[in-house]
């Protein structure tokens, strides 16, 4: 027994060592939150364990109820849908009331849930509006007007808009089921700001999409910069506050040192208070009687940049669904805000699981499209 607790002693001193000889501290941090608390990925809670900001509500403008406000049942295969795949909250609704409103487990109207990537389309949000108040210049302006390690070489070719429509060329492996990796050791670190500076850009930037959460990273520490505030109080200030959301939320960020938001990930908030998103894209970038963002930005983002790329615009995610526009705010394990801007219906899912599937109709994506919708509809 005492040559075993030698050993074990011996092999965990070692992997200390290495852990610390090689700079990838983040991974006791990774093995800590995730592994040790019963997860094998990030988990719609895990903000618990991080340090986070407070995005910062005002005048609380709750949604109204529409007439017939849960009227509409469940279908069996959506009970199925939500119990399987740990569902903790889900939303429809039509016409700017809630029409259906269900929350799973200790969840109720104001338990915060990890968004993971649906602070990416936030994100592209805050960039447009940096872009309407003249404090970025324009989708074309250099990523060398911020950072210098952007001034050689391709990476000289790296626009804002590059970063928006996921389009920079940067070297950049997603990847969330594995601890010692680029996408793990930005969610661990302490310092994202230098982890991503520190990536190459390897390919052209500006001409095909291709899905990185370094992308959106980056353009959150230019939004940074050239607002000279915080992402978290500028988004407070200039959408969470004047769309009147109903709770504060929470933005982790990388450590109380260093002080960054991770930009691509990771705004805990409401199911009701992330539709809101939805209703003012549904709305042109117009909340009551205030222009939040300009119509044309609202039409670049759910738009496609690449043809190639049909799915995509810049930071929303692009359906069709029966012949019916649609775009979604996506976010790991099945976080979804989804709008029909035609028939102004909005559909939100927050849970613990996700079939991922493919675009052609066989993911939890378009089964809760197909569900949302058919309660929507179900009624005059």
């Amino acid at each position: 027994m005492k040559k075993i607790l030698v050993w074990t002693l011996v092999i965990l001193s070692s992997l200390l060592i290495l852990i610390y000889a090689f700079n990838v501290e983040y991974l006791l941090k990774g093995v800590r939150t995730i592994y040790l608390t019963g997860n094998n990925t990030a988990f719609i809670s895990d903000y618990e364990y991080f340090e986070n900001r407070e995005i910062k509500n005002s005048v609380p403008q709750p949604w109204l109820l529409h007439e017939k406000y849960n009227s509409v049942t469940q279908s069996e295969n959506l009970k199925k849908l939500n119990e399987e795949r740990k569902t903790k909250s889900f939303l429809v609704i039509k016409n700017d009331s809630i029409l259906f409103e269900k929350y799973f487990d200790d969840h109720k109207t104001s338990s915060l849930s990890n968004s993971f990537s649906v602070a990416k389309s936030i994100v592209t949000s805050m960039m447009f509006k940096a872009i309407m108040e003249g404090k970025i210049k324009g989708l074309d302006q250099p990523l060398s007007d911020y950072f210098e390690e952007y001034k050689e070489g391709v990476a000289s070719e790296l626009t804002v808009g590059d970063l928006a429509s996921m389009s920079s060329g940067m070297k950049w492996s997603e990847k969330y089921y594995s601890v010692i990796n680029i996408t793990s050791e930005s969610y661990f670190t302490e310092d994202i700001r230098s982890v991503v500076l520190r990536q190459d850009i390897i390919d052209k930037p500006g001409q095909s999409f291709r899905y990185s959460s370094g992308d959106t990273q980056l353009l959150g520490m230019v939004i940074e910069k050239a607002t000279g505030t915080s992402l978290t109080d500028y988004l407070s200030e200039k959408f969470w506050q004047p769309m009147g959301a109903e709770n504060s939320a929470l933005w982790q960020i990388d450590s109380e040192k260093f002080g960054m938001e991770k930009a691509y990930c990771c705004i805990a908030g409401t199911a009701r208070d992330f539709a809101r998103f939805g209703k003012l894209y549904i709305n042109k970038g117009k909340w009551n009687d205030e222009m939040i963002l300009d119509p044309s930005y609202i039409h670049l983002s759910i738009n496609p940049v690449f043809e190639d790329s049909p799915y995509y615009g810049y930071g929303w995610w692009l359906y069709n669904y029966e012949g019916k526009k649609v775009f979604t705010m996506n976010g790991h394990r099945g976080q979804f805000v989804i709008s029909f801007p035609d028939e102004n219906i909005i559909i939100v899912r927050q849970g613990e699981d996700n079939n991922q599937g493919s675009n052609d109709g066989s993911s939890d994506l378009f089964k809760y499209i197909a569900e949302g919708y058919k309660m929507a509809t179900s009624i005059d």
